[in-house]
Formats: C-alpha cells, structure tokens, sequence
C-alpha cells in the first residue's frame, strides 16, 4: 500500500467542539477564522507560518531545536510563498476529493449533503446565538467594518486574520492568554525598550494588536498649546496690524510643530515607562518658557525664543537617534527624522545673528517650510526609491527602508479633533464676558454677540465632526498619498485661521458701538477692554480668519471620499461650491462700510452665513423620498426604531451559553447572578473574559 503526504493544520488557537466538523470537501469553504500556523506540503516538507518578517527568526530557531533542517520551511503570512504553498497543497487535496468521488460516488455524495447541512445550521446557530460584538464605534466614520466577533488577543493570533474566537475563555480549565495576564499587576519600570507600533514591509500595514488610546499627558499637552494660541492671539489682535499678524503666525507655527513632534513620537512608537513621561515634562517646559518670550519676540525676547524651541526640537531628535539605535528595523527612516530636524535648527541659530526683523524673516519662513513639511519629503523619498538613478543606489535605499513606521489612522484623526475641539473651546471662553447690569438691562447687544459667536462655533464643530464624517467610504490618509498630505496640511491654517478669529471675536463682542451696548453694563475689567468703534484690522483678523477656516473645511471634506446616495438632495461638489463661495465672502466682508456695519451686524452676517452653510449641508445630505422634517414611520409599530441593549455575564461561559442555545434552553438571569456573586467570593476575583448577552 503505497503511502500519501497527509496535509495536517494546526491553528492559532484550539477548535471548540460546535467547529470540529468544518473541513473544506465537496467543492466549498468553510471559514473558521483561524490562520494556520502550520501544514505539510505534498512535498513532504512541514511549512510554519510566522506571524510577521520581525517573527520570523524566532521561529527558526524554535523549530531548528525540534526538527531536522531541509524537512521544514519557513513562509510570511500573506507572502507569495504562504499564498503558493497553499494553493499547492490546496490542488493536492482537489485532486484526493475529485479520486474519492470517482471511487465511492455515492457515499460520497450523501456525506457532502451531511457536512454541507451540518456546516449551515452550525453557522445559523452562531447568528441567531448573538455572539457578535461591536467593534469601537469610533472605527466605522474610518471605512473600517464595525462588526466583529469575539476575538482572543493572543501573541500568535493575527487581529486582521481571525475574526472570531473559538475558545470559551471563561472556562477556568479552557485555554488562557498567559501575555495578556501577566500585565496585569505589571509596574511601570523606569526606561523600556520602544516598540513600532505599525510598520510597512512591502506594501503590507503590520500593526500591534493592542488598541491605541490617546494618554493623558497628550491632552495634557493640548490644553497647554491651547494657552499658547491664547497668548499668541490676544497679543496680536491687541494691535492687529500687519506686524502682529506676521508674529502671530510664526509663534503659532513653531508651537505647532513641537506639538506635532509629540504627537509623532507617541503613535510611531510605544513605550510605558518613566522615560517617557519625563520625555514629556521637559517637552511641556520648553513650552512654557517659549510662550513667555511670545509678546515682545520681535524687539528683545527673540533669542529665549527660539532657545526654547531648539531645546524642544534637538530634543526631539536626540529621541530620533535612540530609536534609531535601538531599532535597526526602521533605523534609515529615524537617521531621516533626524536630519529633518538639523538642517532647519541651522536656520534658527541663524536668525538670531540677524538684528533686523525683516532681513531675518527668509531664514525664518525657509526653517518653518523645512520643519513642517520635513517628515513628508523624507516620506516622498522613500515613495521615489525606484526612480534612483543607479541599480546600487536602489538596491541599498530598497534594504535601508525595507521597513519604515506607519502612522495609526484612529489615533492620528482622533488627535486632530481633539484639538480642534479644544481650540473651539478657547474662541468659547472668549465670549464669556462679566455684566453688572440689572434684570431689565442684562439682554442687551453684548449678550446677543456673545450668543451669536457661540452658534458659530457650534456649527462650525458640527460640520467638521458629523456633517463631514457622515457616509465616509475612504479617509484621505487612505485613499491617497496626495489626498493625505492635504488632509494634514490643512490643519495648520485651519486652526491657525480660526484662533486669529476667535481671538479677534473676543474683542468685538465688547466694542460699544451700539444703542443696546452701553459700556457701564460691563464689569471694569471688561469696561476697560472696551471700545467704542471695531478698528479695521480686528475686521479683517475676524473675517478673513472664518473665511480662511470655513474653506479649509471644505478642503478637508473633499479630500475624503464619501459614499454617493443617489437620491442625496444635493451633490457634495455642489455643497462644497457653496462652502468655497461663502469662504470668498467672509474674506470680502471687511471691504464693506464700517459705519453702517456695527460689530452686532458683522458678527450676525458671518454666523447667519456660516448657518447657511450648515443648514444646505443637513439638507443636502438627506434622501429627496424621505421625509427631512418628521419620521411618521417611527412611531409606528411596524417603523419602531429597534435597539440592542448589552449585558455583561461572567457567570455563564459562552460554550455554555452556545449549549444553550442548542438545546433551546432558556437562561434564568437570576441564577446567572447568583452563579456571579458566588464564583467572585469563591475565586476572589473574576477570571476570564465576559461574554456578551444582548436583547431587543
């Protein structure tokens, strides 16, 4: 009897009882949601599948102890080797299946009918178990599915790979994530070795399992930046000239950029230590001392200035050549972040030769394009690599940025707009003014401004985090390389624009200009900030500011590719034109009289518009065959608005749970309860993960 190669699968984790039966025969798949981690070759060979390239000499050396060299071989997952050796073994197992049909035609036939029946109520009877979970909602505004199975966080498991679980992880003898429990308790050591935390390796997007979340000490540094634009703003619309514009966007950029550089730092790399955080105190006190020297950096504060921001910034590249040093893996791309951040520190330390503020403005502005645009043109390299002129150049750039860090989409959308909020939060704050005036004299013009500016940057934050994320097919950091370089370089102007205007509104609003606005309704703080007419750089600093991030916005939004309705009442190119048209206007609006345009009657026109815009958007996006004002069908039965509620239930495990449903048995919630409390006082503490319950 002559003896076959016999394919054998292993997958990351064990196979419940309810899966033993999915096997691929009769012409059909039945997706178990495993990778397989290993399987035999008709060759004879054994081929282990390593998880990513950085696992791969791991594994060598583990399957080198245990079995002879020539008898195995090593794939990536996802690599053209894994995907040959499959479809290898693959047609091997055709062509056993196609024998086996010719010999035993009809027990062959009958068992294909049992398998395929048993394969479909199995699969009904994990539908209608609810055993799927809702991904971050967060996830879904990203073209990213927000249904997932439960999913087991384990080292050999692969997150993109493995959409459901299989073991019952709320057994206590079932198998256990021993990584994930030894975190648990883990104190924070003083330094750590970073980790990538997403990483490109020939056009493949490897990321860590682990969720990012945004730390505490990054919003901490938001709120501090926030004071920075505060200070930066109101000691340019002090004077509102053309020198203080020119100093406001300066301050406003070198800022930026040390915000950015945390923010980098933090996505590309993970590293929870002590290191870090004391990484990011110096960072915050770097920070401080620069906005100190902000107001008067033009006639003898600007030497501090910029000591301060080089301190940050040569920091920050130190930081680079650690990372570089401790992780060859993107070592090239670290050596180019570096470099991005000398050659402009040159051109700072320049400026400072220079007495004349004119004359040093090229180096300035030349060091600004420099740091802002510098991690992009180490990124079009790496992109232009095949163009090098010479097969040995190409060769080592090809080897030199094999691997080079990703940025992680969730966090760095999520970082935005949270500071963008916060920056609407600053042109809030300035509307908040202090009254001494009685009841019958309290509603006058200063609070009906106040109430105007606060719809404004209500709308404003409407349209940027709904009205612009609603129906999002493909983010602009996804969809292209050049769609993502405007997606982020908008946001410099967009919140550079709209802090200059929201400090100008701070201003506006308490000008007495009006019958309804008399100055000795104000407190004398406010009494004192107080003028009688609004001087025409604080008109231009408003306007041409809401203008400039109105069509900001509205790059943004066409940046990103939405999903089209076909019975939208309006176009996104027809709503952005009128977006784009009302920006133009907002920027003309202080050519008008200033007599006839009181500070009530401007900051009305630039709400009422930017209003407009909002009002065409939710209109615009609506279906033209359902109703936009009422949903009768709502409140009908048929129409009723269903939803699922979530309970958590670490009292039964889901291999119970799926027994459950099998069988027809109906759980009692009481003794699901009581099996809880008496388990938790038994063990001391609940072990394992919950399983999920839902109802409608």
């Amino acid at each position: 009897m002559s003896t076959t190669p016999t394919t054998t699968f292993e997958t990351a984790s064990t196979l419940a009882p309810s899966q033993h039966h999915r096997v691929s025969f009769g012409g059909h798949q039945h997706h178990s949601g495993k990778r397989i981690r290993h399987f035999l070759h008709p060759d004879g060979k054994k081929v282990h599948v390593a998880a990513s390239p950085s696992d791969i000499e791991i594994l060598r050396k583990t399957v080198s102890a245990i079995e002879k060299e020539g008898d195995f071989e090593l794939v990536i997952h996802g690599s053209a080797e894994h995907v040959e050796a499959l479809r290898d073994a693959h047609a091997y197992h055709e062509g056993r299946r196609n024998a086996l049909r010719e010999k035993h035609s009809d027990l062959f036939e009958e068992l294909e009918s049992v398998i395929r029946n048993m394969d479909s109520l199995s699969n009904e009877l994990h539908t209608i178990s609810e055993h799927a979970v809702q991904l971050d909602a967060s996830f879904s505004k990203y073209g990213y599915s927000a249904h997932l199975r439960t999913h087991n966080s384990s080292p050999n498991s692969s997150s993109a790979n493995s959409l459901y679980d299989e073991h019952d992880d709320d057994d206590e003898h079932g198998p256990r994530d021993w990584d994930a429990e030894r975190k648990k308790g883990r104190m924070m050591k003083f330094f750590v070795k970073p980790i990538v935390r997403q990483y490109f390796h020939k056009g493949l997007l490897w990321r860590a399992q682990e969720t990012q979340e945004v730390a505490w000490y990054e919003l901490f540094v938001d709120l501090l930046y926030v004071g920075i634009i505060a200070v930066a703003g109101d000691s340019a619309v002090e004077e509102a000239t053309g020198e203080s514009l020119l100093r406001f966007a300066i301050t406003f950029n070198m800022g930026w950029k040390i915000w950015t550089d945390v923010s980098l730092m933090v996505n590309w790399f993970d590293a929870d230590d002590v290191v870090r955080r004391l990484s990011i105190l110096f960072t915050l006190a770097c920070l401080l001392a620069f906005t100190t020297s902000i107001s008067e950096c033009f006639s003898t504060t600007w030497t501090p200035l910029v000591a301060c921001y080089l301190a940050a910034r040569l920091f920050t590249a130190a930081s680079f050549a650690g990372a570089a040093y401790l992780i060859p893996m993107v070592r090239m791309t670290m050596v180019g972040q570096m470099l991005a951040a000398l050659v402009p520190a040159a051109l700072w330390i320049g400026s400072i030769h220079v007495e004349s503020v004119a004359r040093r403005q090229p180096l300035i502005w030349v060091a600004i394009v420099f740091d802002i645009f510098g991690v992009g043109l180490t990124m079009l390299l790496q992109r232009s690599m095949e163009k090098f002129p010479t097969d040995q150049l190409r060769g080592w750039a090809r080897k030199s940025f094999e691997f080079h860090p990703g940025v992680n989409l969730e966090h760095r959308i999520e970082r935005s707009g949270a500071f963008f909020i916060l920056v609407l939060g600053y042109s809030v704050v300035g509307l908040m003014y202090q009254s001494r005036a009685t009841a019958t004299q309290n509603f006058n013009d200063f609070l009906g401004k106040a109430s105007l500016g606060l719809v404004q940057a209500f709308s404003l934050g409407w349209m940027y985090f709904e009205v612009d994320s609603w129906n999002l097919h493909t983010h602009a950091i996804r969809r292209h390389f050049v769609t993502s370089f405007l997606w982020v370089s908008s946001h410099v102007p967009l919140v550079m624009a709209y802090a200059i205007s929201g400090a100008a509104l701070s201003r506006i609003l308490l000008a007495h200009d009006t019958s309804r606005s008399s100055m000795e309704t104000l407190s004398e703080t406010y009494m004192a900030r107080s003028e009688l007419e609004v001087s025409r750089g604080q008109r231009w600093f408003y306007c041409t500011g809401l203008g400039i991030a109105l069509a900001c916005m509205g790059i943004l939004s066409a940046s990103n590719e939405h999903r089209t309705i076909a019975t939208a009442r309006l176009r996104k190119r027809h709503r952005l034109a009128l977006r784009f048209a009302v920006s133009i206007v907002l920027m003309l609006l202080p050519l008008g009289p200033a007599k006839s345009l009181t500070s009530l009657k401007l900051i009305a026109t630039t709400t009422s518009l930017i209003f407009l815009v909002l009002a065409v958007d939710l209109y615009g996006v609506s279906c033209s065959q359902a109703g936009f004002w009422f949903c009768r069908e709502s409140f009908s039965d048929e129409g009723a608005r269903k939803c699922k509620y979530m309970a958590r239930c670490r009292g039964v495990s889901k291999r119970d749970l799926e027994a459950s449903v099998i069988k027809g048995q109906v759980l009692n919630v009481e003794e699901v309860a009581e099996r809880e409390q008496e388990r938790a006082m038994r063990m001391g503490r609940v072990q394992g993960r919950p399983c999920l319950a839902s109802c409608m």
